[in-house]
Formats: structure tokens, C-alpha cells, sequence
């Protein structure tokens, strides 16, 4: 059981998906069965018999129920104690509610559509799970009320249901309900709150309960009126029934999570409306675009309008609060522009139209445009993803297909009207070019206009010659299907599609592809160097020498920090070096080419100065481990808590050690006879040498500091390169390796030696590195990371010893400061120490 419940975890996404998927089916199923005996010809009479009338009032009524909808934000933010302004909460809730209405996952659409709206208004992630709970429970309540009104007043079976209610207990249950939601109020009319696995929910008062309550009711009986006035001679009579069938179908919809109910919504309607499907269905599809289409085009065009003021640097206006929502919003009109396609090409032509277009273009340009144009549609499907990435290479094949899209509907139906809507999405994009700024290889590895030109060529040809070749050879949709051996002008015409379909594909691949990442500083510059590690408080600033990273300086040239990319990791190590002013420039800025480049951000060993910059950034921060530090000052061998360290010492002086610091100047004469005792330390230890977060082994890094030796009659026997911060403020070193001669207690006599040399030369601390993992707590409450992380400290010796090495530097009596992990949420910690730990290991 345990098994099928691991297996179940960890393809719960794919179950869902598959879950979706077959209840899509079923609802399209039903639709198919429910609608046998209705004829196109039928639905498009149905459809000419609409009238102006009848659209308006259904308009105004989607009107009143979306401006009821902003409600359910703006009482429930006062219930939590976050009141904001009645605008913002419209950008949320309109936003939230146009994106979840046709995406369907109420919960992840329209949360996360909440969550970008209010946390830029100072809202955490709890306050913003608080309001989508309370607007859901206002909504569940809203329909329940509803649907037990019309019962109350309109008992009597639905044609959906077998079993006939008696209409005195549907009455009676009709009024019982709303009495017991209203004995819920009162039981709670001050407030408060409630308790839910160790989570605390604010509960509004009566009177707060009962506008939630009201405004659900008239946000449910606008949006099925909508419906209701586009049935043909619908008696008001019916109304309680179509609200029953609404409310049905609404939790239908929402417990699939089909997007946008597609399907099964408009399956029950049908199953439950005593009327002729024909007519039904035609108030449905022009139901979908009144009440879920047209206001995410809205929505759409409002972000893109605001987003594209932002851009230019004008006034913004009361939506800016929004603007992150405009890419996710396109992505979600350009695939539906591409749905649109794809409905279209399944549809028949207007015969009018194309009589007209009969005299205007011959028949093959416009058979090729009705599939080239069903072509452009899922390719449009695939490319909206890549603008919700805000990738460059998608805004560009959106917008060209767009116009191409808009060109063959003209082509093969003269369909003006998806015309219309497809130049006008593609201004909408081109309105917010700036806004997709993620380079991708179609754009940043251009190809060359003379490769273009050739491969265009070629192609070109071999269609002309294909087309010259059976010129005279009738064309008919059946061509594609017939399988010969004569049939050439068949495979002619499948060929030419699957070298489109490659082409198509190899473009997607380079659109989806980030681009190489510019190398901005590979070397340090000297003067900015100079300039910020005269205010560097810590020496793993010394790293910058080691090589292998890149930099980011400051626009004052006085600060700089040190990152390296692996994978899709851009890896930051330590805090900025120079003066502090400068570090939060420099974060965000890291920040930006991370997110412009499509990579995740890692802030690695981290100090506490950093954290508050991490938060105001979004990153989540996880302890990575303590720094032991040592005060000059204060250290002594004469006290009974370092005798462990003493007697290690003297042990190694009665062998002969003697300490002694070479100058960096004088490093040149004596790097062979380190390089020797090196060689043979990782060759002892079965180690290579590693890189970025510790130095390595070469004469040029070694050569740029001191080094602290061990001899033992004149020969070396142990060595350390010297950190040193140029204030003062700290001394510490990098490697420290020992000959097969070292005497017993050799590293504790050059640790203690090289402290009071430290103590002697004014430096106030002495860093002896870090303890990873160290220090961190697992409680029954912590999080994976902290129980992971302590379980790997007391038992992963046998892979790195964390404990021993915690236990070594803990008889110097160091002080510990903690050094943290910052990182996006989600998986982006373990990818990026996976990346990390590649970039260490070389």
C-alpha cells in the first residue's frame, strides 16, 4: 500500500492530467450524443434569430455580475485585516476571475493571478490564501442559497434527475438550508476565527457575512440570467429551472476542473433545459463569448495598455498593480486565438463567401490556406506558453502568426471577423513588446540572412517544380490520402507538408532554447578590485582570484560580487564585496540577468546582512550551515578549555616544527616544493582538485598571498595560503595541506601559531571556515530542508564529515554566525545545489 501511495505522489500531476483529460472527453461525448438530431443549418437559425436586444440585456447582466465578483475581494480583505482601495481589488478579482473562468483551476489560476495583484500591495502568502479561501466559501454559499431559493419557489424535478422529489419536502429542505447558513451567521456574528489543521481562518461578522452572501446571490443570478435571456420565448417560469441546471453544471465544471468546463457545462445545460438543443446550444456558444471570452479580451487589452504606458515611462494609471498579469493574460489570447483557428478550419465555409472568394482566388490557394491556416492555429496553441515565459523568440512567431493567421482567414473564407480579432491580439502584443525581454536562441543566434535566403530557396524550388510537374493534375482533398504506386502528386504534397511540419518544429525548438548567456566580466578589474576590498569585513572575498567566475560591479565601480552559471543556475557566492550601499544594486541587478536569461537564482553561503535584501527580492532562505569565527583578542593557549589544542601543539614542537609566514613576494622560490607536498596530499586523499567555492592548487593564485609553513629542519611539511582582508577585520586561510612527514598535531600547531602571528599584526578575527549543515534544528514542524539537512549531519559521515569537521573547529572556541541558502521556491533549491555541486566538483 505504501508503494501505490509513493507511486501515486509522485505522478499525482500526470493523474491529474489524465483525470482532466477523460472528463473532457466525456463532456464532449455527452455534447456529441445530447446534440445527434441537431443540424448546423438548425444552431445557425438559432443564431440569426438572436437579437440586439436580447445581447444587450445579456451584456449588462455579465456587466453587473463581474462588478459583484470585485466584491468578494473587498470584503474579505477587510475580514482579514488588510483593507485595500475597491480598485485594486477589481484588478484582482476581475483579472483572477476572466483567467480561472476559462483555464479552470480555480484555485492555482486565480490564486496565483491574486497573489501577483496583492503582493505588490503588501500582502504575504498567507493574507492572499486567506482571501481566495473566503471568496470561494462565499461562493459555494452563494450558489447553495440560489439553488435552494428555487426550490423553495419552483419545486418540481429536473429532467437530469430519475428520482421525483416530493415538492413539499424540496420546499421544505429549499427554505431549511438558507435558515441553517443563517444560524451559521448568527452563531458567529462577531467574528473571529476558526481553526483548520493549525491554520487559523478570520471569520467576517453578520454583517460582513451576509453582504458575502448577497453579493454571491447577485453575482449567480446575473450570470445565469445572462444565460436565461438568450433562450428564444424563455417564460420566466423556467428561470428556476435553468438556475437549478446552472448551478448543477457550475460544479460539475469546477469539480472537473476541464478548463473552463468546456464541454461539460454546456452537457448539462442541455441535459436539463426543457427546450430544443438547437436553440440551447446556440445560447450557449453565445453565452461563452459574452460571459468568458469578451472579458479576457478585456482583460488582455487592459494589461497589455498599461503595461505598454509602463514601458514608455508615462503615467501608469490605477492597473500598474497588475502589470506582471499581462504576459499570462496574452499567452491565454493567443492560444485561444489559435483555438479559434482550429474551430474554424472544422467548420463549414458561409457558401456566400465563398462563392465571393470562388471569383477572387482560385480553388487550390484557397484549400492550401484552409490547412495552412488550421497550421498557424496549433502553432499559435504552442508558442502562448512562451509568452507567459516572456520570451523574445515567442513574442516575435506569435505576432508573425498572428498576421498570418489573419491573412488566411481572408484567403480561405473570407472569416473578416477572426481577422479582426487576430490583428487586434497581435497590436495588444506589439503594445508590450518591451514586456518580453527573455533572449531566446531564435534571436540571439539569428540566422544569417544568406542561409535564410538558401534554405528558402531550395525549398522554394522544390515546391515549384513539384507544382510544374502535375500541373495538370486536378486537385482534390483526396489527393492527400491516396497511397499508390502512381500516386506521385500525393506524396509530392505530403512531402511539402512534412518539410513545413520540420521547419516548424526545428523553429519552435530554437524559440523555446534560452540563449547564451554574455560574459560581462570574466577578470576582475584591478582599480575595482582595489577600490572594494578596502571595504571587504570577510576574505572569502579572496575568491575573486581564483579564475573561475564572473562578475557583476557596481555602477560606482567600488563594489562587485562573484556568480557563475551552470545549467540554468546563476549562482551567486557570498555576500557582495565593497561598500553595503552598493549590495542591494548588485542583487537586484544579478536578479534581472537571471530572470532575463531564463535561469533561477541561487545566493549561496549568505550572511545575515544579505537576508532582509533576499526577502524584499522573493526568495525563499534556507540555512545552509555556521561560520566558525575566532577573536584575536581573545584567544589564548593558557586556559584549561584549550588544552586539547596545547597539548596538540607541543606535541608537534618537541618534533621540530617551527612556523614562519612567507611573503607573497617571496612565494616564487618555494611553489615547487609546495606543489610536491600538494600532489601528494590529493593523491593520499583520493581528492581532485576543486573549484568556485574554495581555491586551488596553481602558482599564479598562490603567488597573489602569504603562506603560513611548518618546518621541520628547513623542509616544509605543511602550508596554508594566507587570507587577509586589507582593514584589518579578518584573517583566515584557503588551502591547507600537510607532507607525509608531518608530526602529530602539525595543523593544530600552525592553526594556533599563525592566530597569534594574526594577534600580533592587528587583525581582530580569524575565520576558520564553514560548518555546512551545522546548527541546524529538525523539529516536528520544520521543513523538509532543516530535517534533511540535520539527518545528513549526525549520520553522513561516510560521505563528508560534518559532524568531525563541526567537532575540529569547536576546540578553538569559535563564535558561530549562520550562513544561508536563498533560492525561488518550488524545486529551483535542489536543481540549483545539484548545479552547484557540479560547478564545485569541476
Amino acid at each position: 500500500m505504501s508503494r501505490i501511495r509513493d507511486w501515486i505522489v509522485h505522478r499525482r500531476g500526470m493523474l491529474i492530467a489524465l483525470a482532466v483529460l477523460v472528463l473532457a472527453v466525456l463532456g464532449f461525448a455527452a455534447i456529441h450524443k445530447l446534440t445527434a438530431e441537431i443540424r448546423l443549418s438548425e444552431v445557425r437559425a438559432a443564431f440569426a434569430a438572436l437579437g440586439w436586444p436580447q445581447l444587450s440585456v445579456s451584456i449588462g447582466l455579465t456587466v453587473i455580475s463581474y462588478i459583484a465578483l470585485t466584491f468578494y475581494d473587498t470584503i474579505a480583505l477587510q475580514v482579514i485585516g488588510h483593507p485595500l482601495r475597491w480598485r485594486t481589488a477589481a484588478v484582482a478579482s476581475f483579472t483572477s476571475y476572466t483567467i480561472s473562468h476559462n483555464l479552470g483551476l480555480a484555485m492555482l489560476t486565480g490564486g496565483s493571478a491574486r497573489y501577483r495583484v496583492y503582493s505588490r500591495a503588501g500582502l504575504d502568502e498567507a493574507a492572499v490564501a486567506r482571501v481566495v479561501l473566503i471568496a470561494g466559501v462565499t461562493f459555494w454559499a452563494g450558489v447553495i442559497t440560489v439553488a435552494c431559493l428555487s426550490m423553495a419557489i419552483h419545486p418540481g424535478m429536473l429532467p437530469i434527475v430519475k428520482w421525483t422529489m416530493p415538492p413539499l419536502l424540496e420546499r421544505c429542505i429549499g427554505i431549511a438550508i438558507p435558515l441553517a447558513m443563517v444560524g451559521i451567521v448568527l452563531r458567529y456574528r462577531r467574528g473571529g476565527s476558526l481553526g483548520l489543521f493549525g491554520w487559523r481562518l478570520p471569520l467576517p461578522n453578520w454583517q460582513q457575512a451576509l453582504a458575502l452572501v448577497l453579493v454571491s446571490t447577485v453575482d449567480l443570478a446575473a450570470a445565469s440570467a445572462a444565460l436565461f435571456v438568450l433562450l428564444p420565448n424563455a417564460s420566466p417560469e423556467l428561470y428556476p429551472v435553468l438556475f437549478l441546471g446552472y448551478a448543477v453544471a457550475i460544479v460539475v465544471a469546477l469539480i472537473s476542473h476541464v478548463p473552463g468546463g468546456l464541454g461539460v457545462f454546456e452537457a448539462v445545460i442541455i441535459a436539463t433545459m426543457p427546450q430544443d438543443n438547437a436553440t440551447i446550444l446556440a445560447a450557449l456558444l453565445t453565452y461563452r463569448i459574452i460571459y468568458y471570452v469578451a472579458p479576457l479580451i478585456l482583460a488582455a487589452v487592459l494589461m497589455a495598455f498599461h503595461e505598454g504606458r509602463q514601458w514608455r515611462g508615462r503615467g501608469a494609471g490605477p492597473l500598474t498593480i497588475a502589470l506582471p498579469l499581462a504576459p499570462l493574460l496574452l499567452g491565454v489570447l493567443v492560444f485561444m486565438s489559435g483555438a479559434m483557428l482550429l474551430v474554424s478550419g472544422a467548420l463549414p465555409a458561409a457558401p456566400g463567401r465563398m462563392d465571393t472568394l470562388a471569383t477572387i482566388l482560385p480553388l487550390p490557394i484557397s484549400e492550401m490556406a484552409h490547412v495552412a491556416a488550421s497550421l498557424v492555429g496549433v502553432m499559435l496553441l504552442l508558442v502562448a506558453l512562451g509568452l507567459y515565459r516572456r520570451l523574445d523568440g515567442a513574442f516575435w512567431a506569435a505576432r508573425t502568426l498572428l498576421v498570418a493567421g489573419a491573412l488566411l482567414s481572408i484567403a480561405k473564407g473570407l472569416d473578416y471577423e477572426e481577422a479582426t480579432i487576430l490583428l487586434l491580439t497581435a497590436a495588444a502584443l506589439q503594445w508590450t513588446r518591451a514586456a518580453f525581454y527573455r533572449r531566446t536562441r531564435l534571436t540571439a543566434e539569428p540566422l544569417s540572412p544568406e542561409w535564410l535566403v538558401g534554405v528558402g530557396a531550395a525549398i522554394g524550388l522544390s515546391v515549384l517544380i513539384g507544382f510544374f510537374a502535375y500541373r495538370r493534375v486536378g486537385y482534390s482533398s483526396d489527393l492527400w490520402w491516396q497511397f499508390e504506386t502512381n500516386a506521385n502528386a500525393s506524396r509530392f504534397l505530403r512531402t511539402s507538408l512534412a518539410v513545413g511540419l520540420l521547419l516548424i518544429g526545428a523553429a519552435i525548438w530554437r524559440l523555446f532554447a534560452a540563449a547564451p548567456v554574455p560574459m560581462v566580466h570574466d577578470v576582475l578589474p584591478d582599480d575595482v578590485a582595489k577600490a572594494a576590498l578596502a571595504h571587504a569585513d570577510r576574505t572569502d572575498a579572496m575568491l575573486a582570484f581564483t579564475g573561475d567566475k564572473r562578475f557583476l560591479v557596481s555602477d560606482s565601480g567600488d563594489a562587485f560580487l562573484m556568480y557563475q552559471v551552470k545549467g540554468a543556475s546563476w549562482i551567486v557566492l557570498g555576500d557582495p564585496v565593497g561598500p553595503s550601499e552598493a549590495w542591494s544594486e548588485l542583487l537586484w541587478a544579478i536578479r534581472a540577468r537571471a530572470d532575463a536569461a531564463q535561469g533561477r537564482l541561487l545566493l549561496y553561503q549568505i550572511g545575515l546582512r544579505i537576508v532582509p535584501i533576499a526577502i524584499e527580492m522573493g526568495l525563499k532562505l534556507v540555512k545552509y550551515g555556521e561560520e566558525a569565527t575566532v577573536e584575536l583578542d581573545r584567544f589564548t593557549l593558557d586556559t584549561p578549555d584549550m588544552r586539547s589544542v596545547r597539548k596538540a601543539s607541543r606535541v608537534a614542537e618537541r618534533a621540530g616544527a617551527e612556523f614562519a609566514v612567507v611573503p607573497a613576494a617571496d612565494m616564487p622560490a618555494i611553489l615547487p616544493e609546495l606543489q610536491a607536498i600538494s600532489d601528494w596530499w590529493l593523491a593520499d586523499k583520493d581528492h581532485a582538485e576543486k573549484s568556485f567555492s574554495v581555491g586551488r592548487f596553481e602558482p599564479e593564485y598562490m603567488a597573489k598571498f602569504d603562506c603560513a609553513v611548518v618546518r621541520i629542519e628547513g623542509r616544509i611539511v605543511a602550508f596554508a595560503n594566507i587570507w587577509a582582508t586589507p582593514n584589518g577585520q579578518e584573517l583566515s586561510v584557503d588551502l591547507m595541506r600537510h607532507a607525509e612527514s608531518m608530526p602529530q598535531g602539525g595543523m593544530d600547531f600552525l592553526f594556533t601559531r599563525l592566530m597569534l602571528w594574526g594577534h600580533e599584526h592587528g587583525y581582530r578575527n580569524f575565520s576558520l571556515g564553514m560548518a555546512p549543515l551545522s546548527g541546524i534544528e529538525a523539529r516536528r514542524l520544520s521543513p523538509t530542508w532543516s530535517k534533511v539537512a540535520a539527518f545528513l549531519f549526525r549520520h553522513g559521515e561516510r560521505f563528508y564529515g560534518f559532524a568531525g569537521l563541526r567537532a575540529y573547529k569547536e576546540k578553538f572556541r569559535p563564535n558561530w554566525t549562520p550562513r544561508y541558502i536563498a533560492s525561488p521556491g518550488g524545486t529551483s533549491l535542489l536543481r540549483g545545489l545539484i548545479d552547484l555541486q557540479a560547478l564545485v566538483s569541476r
